[in-house]
């Protein structure tokens, strides 16, 4: 079929109005995909970082130090923390709202831990009868292992090495010798360890100088009850006949 003049300069017109409408939309489209990349990088840099250093008051510990700034790097990724523990403090970098969340985890986790006041209570048992009582206290801190002992450090040699001079020297080693006290606030528990050690009569047959040690220990776990004392168990006191029952109570302090 032949286009008369007029119709086809009406077709190339239309094909040209057509090829321009493609283009004006493909251009409109192009545009819309930018503009939350743009939009989004504009925010970023208009978003200024600041610097704050937060100083702790009772955070102090390694440990404790480090937990506090692995929980920071967690919730918070794209800020700088770095932690100057000779200063006892933080250093941050990022964006006023980071820094704010920041402060307010560190003011959550930075308080004092409790601590508490624990009595032991030894009670020499004479034919089921007490004969003898005594007490140890220690101020323990929630998380940390507090260590009382009372008795002897007797010396031991472990070896014998001659030197130029006519006498020999000895190398020696001291044994604490007598009751030893370990206890460990756990949350709501309490990780005891009792120890105690005497020097028998009789003498080993290594060495003329070298003593036999008689030990008794024992390790308990129980549950805190302010104010409430707990039986953690009877021991056989070394080179007697006799029990002992220990017990515990221990009394929060703050």
């Amino acid at each position: 079929m032949k286009l008369l003049p007029q119709q086809a300069d009406r077709v190339r017109t239309s094909v040209s109005s057509l090829a321009g409408v493609a283009l004006a939309l493909t251009l409109i489209a192009g545009a819309r995909a930018q503009a939350p990349t743009e939009s989004t990088a504009a925010e970023s840099k208009a978003t200024p970082k600041i610097v704050a250093t937060i100083h702790l008051t009772h955070v102090t510990a390694q440990r404790d130090f480090s937990d506090l700034q692995t929980d920071l790097r967690n919730l918070l990724p794209m800020t700088v923390i770095y932690g100057i523990q000779t200063q006892n403090a933080i250093s941050l970098r990022g964006t006023p709202e980071e820094i704010e969340t920041a402060k307010k985890v560190i003011a959550d986790l930075d308080r004092p831990r409790k601590s508490y006041r624990v009595t032991y209570t030894f009670t020499d048992m004479d034919n089921g009868k007490p004969s003898n009582v005594r007490h140890l206290t220690l101020i323990a801190l929630a998380g940390e292992k507090a260590v009382a002992k009372h008795g002897n450090r007797v010396p031991i040699v472990t070896g014998m090495f001659e030197n130029d001079s006519p006498a020999q020297s000895s190398q020696v080693q001291y044994l604490d010798i007598g009751l030893n006290v370990e206890a460990t606030l756990d949350g709501d528990r309490l990780r005891s360890k009792v120890e105690q050690t005497g020097l028998a009569d009789e003498r080993s047959g290594i060495g003329v100088q070298d003593p036999i040690v008689r030990q008794t220990m024992m390790e308990a776990v129980s549950d805190v009850k302010p104010g409430k004392s707990m039986l953690l168990g009877s021991i056989d006191v070394p080179g007697t006949s006799r029990q002992q029952n220990v017990e515990a109570v221990a009394e929060l302090i703050q």
